[in-house]
């Protein structure tokens, strides 16, 4: 009787280095071995001594096959575990533009190194869902439709490591949404908090980035947030057709969705004045033309243009107009959002949730992202599909919008 042997196993040691504990990315890497039928042994852990030292994971994992171990790998590596075999990225030429080889490594929105030449590279414009092509002796995110034939790309996974973001344990630490998404928080206290990080973002010369949907108008936070653009608290403003549209609506003619914002009562063939705002818009040219022939005297966009703020209008398929100003080409949007959301520090999400998800996809993992939305779900898809940086407050966005308002000019 023979004795059966049992099958051997594929190794890989790992590193990661980093807030591994308070952050809970160990015991992610644990579960994710774990999840791909694989072993652990932890060969050394240094825990850091003081709350501005990181700790150490030195770990050998195991697994049954190559597939399981190539996926386990892939997985471990966006939790910040690198294999320590010393080698440097590989990479490929493009043969084709907008075609890139088929394993090619597909970016987080964490921050990024490279190795090659045997020195580490920080990947510039970091986001997620790119690729890594060599550039100028940097390697740079970069999407798909715009890698060209003969660029390096990076392959594989090796030579590559990635630094997750972890919880900051002094300075603004947001004990409000400590806990996930909630409506069960007091609006005041993530008001106050969220007047804070405006603050710090303005002081230390960053952006601050506002995504805005229609529903700002509709639940009259226009004004505060035309308040907010004139204090110069505002550093761009990114919203589709309909949010110029209804803002347009509500500064000419007094209504949003034909009903009016005085007493709230539905005006007499109101459904027809969104249209009245489009068409005076196009008399006029622009936005910007309708501020200077004295058509356009307050809201979003006037203040937006007497204080030169940019604004960027995406369009859609279900747009009516659109406005002059919006951005039709889906392409040329992405890259008009993309070039103000430079330099941002703090994102402001608010009451839009397709933008929203849009807008984080581009950010990097270290920009803050507030998400305030009356539905629970908006927060939680945003976070979900990748924007794990992203803060949830539920609540009526206008109600926000004016108390944020009177917190950032001290109640006045």
């Amino acid at each position: 009787m023979t004795k059966k042997h049992a099958k051997p196993s594929l190794q890989e040691v790992v590193e990661a280095e980093g807030h591994l504990i308070d952050s809970h990315i160990m015991g992610q890497i644990f579960d994710t071995v774990v999840e791909y039928h694989g072993r652990f042994e932890v060969e050394h852990f240094h825990i850091g001594k003081t709350n501005a030292d990181p700790s150490r994971l030195r770990l050998r994992v195991e697994a049954p096959d190559s597939a399981d171990l190539e996926k386990m790998l892939g997985q471990l590596l966006g939790l910040g575990c690198s294999p320590v075999d010393g080698k440097d990225a590989e990479f490929k030429r493009v043969e084709r533009d907008r075609c890139a080889p088929e394993d090619f490594y597909s970016t987080t929105n964490h921050r990024t190194l490279v190795r090659r030449g045997r020195e580490w590279h920080v990947v510039e414009n970091q986001r997620m869902d790119a690729l890594v092509v060599w550039q100028d002796g940097k390697p740079w995110a970069r999407r798909l439709r715009d890698v060209k034939a003969g660029d390096e790309v990076v392959t594989g996974m090796r030579g590559i490591r990635v630094i997750p973001e972890s919880k900051e344990r002094d300075r603004l630490a947001f004990a409000f949404m400590a806990n996930g998404i909630s409506s069960e928080r007091q609006v005041e206290t993530a008001v106050r908090q969220t007047a804070a990080m405006v603050r710090h973002t303005v002081e230390a010369g960053q952006r601050v980035v506002l995504v805005a949907g229609p529903l700002v108008v509709h639940t009259g936070g226009a004004k505060p947030l035309a308040s907010m653009i004139r204090k110069g608290y505002v550093g761009a403003l990114l919203a589709g057709n309909a949010l110029g549209v209804h803002d347009a609506e509500a500064a000419m003619i007094g209504t949003s969705l034909g009903v009016r914002l005085s007493d709230g009562r539905q005006d007499e063939h109101g459904h027809r004045n969104h249209m009245r705002a489009i068409n005076l818009i196009y008399h006029c040219g622009s936005i910007a033309g309708a501020v200077e022939k004295g058509k356009l005297k307050q809201g979003i966009l006037y203040e937006c243009v007497t204080n030169h703020v940019p604004f960027v209008l995406a369009g859609s398929l279900r747009d009516d107009g659109p406005l002059p100003d919006t951005i039709t080409d889906m392409n040329a949007a992405q890259d008009a959002y993309a070039v103000q959301l430079q330099g941002a520090g703090l994102v402001l999400c608010l009451g839009s949730m397709l933008h929203s998800i849009a807008t984080g996809n581009m950010l990097p993992g270290w920009v803050k992202t507030v998400c305030v939305d009356i539905n629970p779900a908006v927060a939680t898809k945003l976070s979900d599909r990748g924007t794990g940086q992203a803060l949830g407050v539920v609540t009526d966005v206008g109600m926000f919008l004016e108390l944020l308002d009177k917190n950032l000019t001290g109640g006045k």
